[in-house]
C-alpha cells in the first residue's frame, strides 16, 4: 500500500492587504509623441483618451520600479519583507531571459529565501499573479505573497508607428496578498485564445535579432536595424476587448455571486478609454460604480495598469478600503483574467 501524502493546509481565504505604485518621474505629453508621427493631440485623445504617459529614465529599471512599488505595498499592509513567502513578478519588458527579476527583487527587499519567479501574461499578468497568490495562500505554501506588475514599455515602443506610438507607458504596481477569515477574492475567470496570438505581438523574436543574422529584421528609412517593438491590430483588439471581455467580466461577477448593482468599483486594464467606456455600457454598470480611468495620464502600462489604477483610486479617495471591485486584464496572447476583490 502506497504512503498517503498529507495535503497542504493554509488560510481559508485570501485578500489584498496593501497596494503600492511607482510612476517614473518623466512625464511625456502627446506633443512629444507628435514629433515622430503625423497626427494630432485631438486624434490621440479621441482614439485612446491618453493625454500623457510616464517613461522611465536609465536608472528606473524594471527592478528599481518594482522595489519602489513593493515597499509602499508592504508599508500599506503593515508587514516587513521577511514575512513574504513568495514573490510573483508579471512583466514582458525584463529583457534578461534568466535569472528572473523576481529573485533580485526578493533578495533586495530582504525576504530571505522566498520563492520568486516571473510570469509572462502581458496585460492579464496582474490577474494571473493574483490567482497564483491566492492558491499559494489557501494551499499553505506561503502566508503572504507579493504580486508585482511592472513594465518599461517605452523600450518596446516604435515611436514612428502611428498606430501604437502614443499608447504605452512605464510603471510598477504591487500588492501584498495574505490570509483572510472571510471571502475577499472571488473565483478567477481566466484563459487564453491562442488562435489570436498574432493580433498583439512583438515585431521580431529575439532569436532573429542577432549580429550577422539580419534576414528578417525590419529596417528604418535610414537603413538602420529597428529594435523589436510591440505591434497590434487595433480594430480587432478593440472589438475583442469590448464584446468578449465584457462577457468574461460578467462571468467573474456571477462566479462571485454578486451583481453589477453590488459593485463599488470597476478597475479594467487601462488600455484605451474607448474600450473602458464601452465595457461600462455593455456591463450596464450603475452610475454609483467608480470607474478607473487612469489611462488618461498613465497610458497603457500592461501588467502594471490595474494595480497602478487601484493605488490611485485609493490615494485620491475615489475608492475606499472595503469596497467591492471588479478587476479584469486582457492582452497579448490573447489572454485574460477577471475576478472580484475587496479593496485593501
Amino acid at each position: 500500500m502506497s504512503a498517503k501524502i498529507r495535503p497542504g493546509k493554509g488560510a481559508p481565504y485570501a485578500r489584498i492587504l496593501g497596494v503600492g505604485g511607482y510612476r517614473p518621474t518623466r512625464v511625456v505629453p502627446n506633443e512629444e509623441i507628435l514629433k515622430h508621427i503625423d497626427s494630432s493631440d485631438e486624434w490621440i485623445r479621441s482614439r485612446s483618451g491618453i493625454a500623457t504617459r510616464h517613461w522611465a529614465g536609465p536608472d528606473e529599471t524594471v527592478a528599481e520600479m518594482s522595489l519602489e512599488a513593493s515597499g509602499k505595498a508592504l508599508a500599506a499592509a503593515g508587514l516587513t519583507a521577511d514575512r513574504i513567502g513568495a514573490v510573483v513578478i508579471s512583466t514582458v519588458s525584463h529583457f534578461k531571459q534568466t535569472p528572473s527579476v523576481a529573485t533580485e527583487i526578493a533578495h533586495r527587499l530582504g525576504t530571505g529565501k522566498a520563492a520568486a519567479f516571473d510570469i509572462s501574461a502581458a496585460c492579464a499578468g496582474f490577474g494571473y499573479g493574483l490567482t497564483i497568490a491566492k492558491g499559494l495562500i489557501v494551499e499553505g505554501s506561503a502566508e503572504y505573497v507579493l504580486v508585482v506588475g511592472v513594465e518599461r514599455l517605452s523600450d518596446l515602443t516604435d515611436v514612428t508607428d502611428r498606430s501604437t506610438a502614443f499608447l504605452f507607458g512605464d510603471g510598477a504596481g504591487a500588492v501584498v496578498v495574505g490570509p483572510s477569515d472571510e471571502p475577499a477574492m472571488g473565483p478567477s475567470i481566466w484563459g487564453s485564445e491562442g488562435d489570436k496570438a498574432d493580433v498583439i505581438t512583438q515585431t521580431v523574436p529575439w532569436d532573429e535579432f542577432r549580429v550577422g543574422d539580419v534576414r528578417q529584421l525590419p529596417v528604418g528609412e535610414d537603413g538602420e536595424l529597428k529594435f523589436p517593438a510591440i505591434r497590434q491590430e487595433g480594430q480587432t483588439v478593440f472589438r475583442w476587448a469590448v464584446f468578449e471581455m465584457a462577457k468574461v467580466a460578467q462571468q467573474a461577477l456571477d462566479a462571485a455571486g454578486i451583481s453589477a448593482d453590488d459593485l463599488d468599483v470597476f478597475i479594467p486594464h487601462q488600455a484605451n478609454m474607448r474600450i473602458i467606456d464601452s465595457m461600462v455600457k455593455t456591463l450596464k454598470l450603475p452610475e454609483h460604480v467608480t470607474v478607473a480611468r487612469d489611462v488618461e495620464t498613465t497610458g497603457n502600462t500592461s501588467a502594471a495598469s490595474i494595480p497602478l489604477a487601484m493605488e490611485r483610486l485609493l490615494a485620491t479617495g475615489k475608492a475606499k478600503s472595503g469596497d467591492t471591485a471588479l478587476v479584469i486584464g486582457f492582452g497579448a496572447g490573447l489572454v485574460y483574467a477577471a475576478t472580484v476583490v475587496t479593496l485593501p
